[in-house]
């Protein structure tokens, strides 16, 4: 009898023509996430993926980087015996018997079809078998406390529980984009839905050091190490935009502050990308949240950028937002009181409802390209 994790997956199974594709890139994800456990070995069987030869001790660690790779519908203990009836029965009898007062029902499912008994065969028989030898358990078929499966494959499995993990598609399977990462609430639940769709992400973060603090930029910092758990590590990429924010607010009118200094933000990262082969940039906008997150904004900071823009957040309140935040472990960082670049220099009465033409007119006064060039020169990369 052998004991091991059994990983199950959900969506990737509908994939047809395609699904070795995806069941081969999260096999490769599991070994990436469970890299310093050297003695663990991750195999694929039918239907499944299963994680061995993980000590007692790192049980729990294995489970926590588990639940965080993205493809994973749950995880489960389970037990592979040789599919004996008689081996079935007894290991669904030890399992059962740490059990007290609770009720059960057995379900099972046969893969290999030269094994000599129905699904139905088997559940029946294990169920009896489980009951007879136990004093206070019994038998729920409709609402039971347990669920004991049995799968029939080359092996047997015999498990019971079902740990829910992140589901989502495999990392990498989706592309790769840049993450414009501010030290807020929004931007680090963007990355994460996205990289949930199987983007591997990389984030820029831009600064206005002096007038944003060092502490700001170790807020970044912290919230990246957090998305680095589910997105198979990350780079974190810095662009200084002091000098675009100096000469913005010395040339042009003040209310168009918000919106132009975005598209500079948009075109920065647009540069990083095509550098590093990203293919997408990812925002965590949502709609009409703030000035520079109405329809007319992001018309005007669409069109500083051929790039595509992904806002996985673009259609949730801020209670939502908040939650998906709260999951990650990424809220108590972002509410940390240190300005971003954001939220410095902030007009009174900044335009809601820019238009392209006046944007482009106010853009006119600077040199576009000459503070994009010095603005990459400040570029910083940390590789988490």
């Amino acid at each position: 009898m052998k004991k091991l994790i059994m990983v199950k997956y959900g969506e990737i199974a509908l994939k047809k023509q395609n699904r070795s594709y995806f069941i081969n890139a999260l096999t490769k994800n599991i070994k990436n996430a469970l890299r310093d456990f050297d003695q663990v070995v991750c195999n694929q069987i039918q239907g499944r993926i299963v994680v061995e030869n993980i000590e007692e001790s790192d049980e729990i660690a294995v489970l926590d980087r588990l639940k965080k790779v993205f493809g994973i519908v749950s995880l489960t203990r389970a037990f592979e015996v040789d599919p004996n009836m008689e081996t079935i029965k007894e290991t669904a009898l030890q399992i059962m018997k740490e059990k007290h007062h609770v009720t059960f029902k057995t379900e099972a499912r046969r893969s290999d079809k030269s094994f000599p008994f129905t699904s139905p065969e088997i559940a029946k028989s294990v169920g009896a078998f489980v009951l007879i030898h136990t004093d206070d358990i019994t038998v729920d078929v409709h609402h039971p406390d347990i669920t004991l499966n049995i799968e029939i494959r080359k092996k047997a499995y015999i498990y019971y529980e079902n740990i829910p993990c992140e589901a989502g598609m495999p990392i990498g399977v989706s592309g790769r984009g840049c993450l414009l990462l501010s030290g807020g609430i929004d931007s680090p639940v963007a990355g994460f839905m996205i990289a949930r769709r199987g983007m591997k992400i990389e984030a820029c973060h831009f600064h206005s050091y002096p007038y944003t603090s060092l502490e700001a930029k170790e807020k970044v910092i912290e919230i990246a190490q957090k998305l680095k758990e589910y997105n198979q590590g990350i780079q974190l990429h810095s662009i200084s935009l002091t000098k675009i924010q100096e000469e913005i607010l010395l040339k042009c009118d003040e209310s168009y502050l918000t919106v132009i200094l975005r598209r500079f933000m948009f075109r920065c990262a647009e540069r990083l990308s095509e550098a590093r082969g990203l293919q997408a940039l990812i925002t965590g906008e949502s709609l009409g949240q703030v000035a520079s997150q109405t329809i007319e904004s992001i018309t005007c900071t669409n069109d500083s950028v051929a790039l595509p823009v992904l806002r996985p957040l673009i259609g949730m309140d801020k209670n939502e937002i908040v939650r998906h935040a709260l999951h990650i472990d990424t809220y108590e960082i972002s509410i940390q009181p240190f300005e971003d670049c954001c939220t410095i220099f902030l007009p009174k009465h900044p335009q809601i409802k820019p238009t392209l033409e006046k944007v482009i007119a106010q853009e006119s006064k600077l040199d576009i390209e000459k503070l994009i060039e010095d603005a990459m020169t400040t570029l910083e990369t940390i590789r988490l």
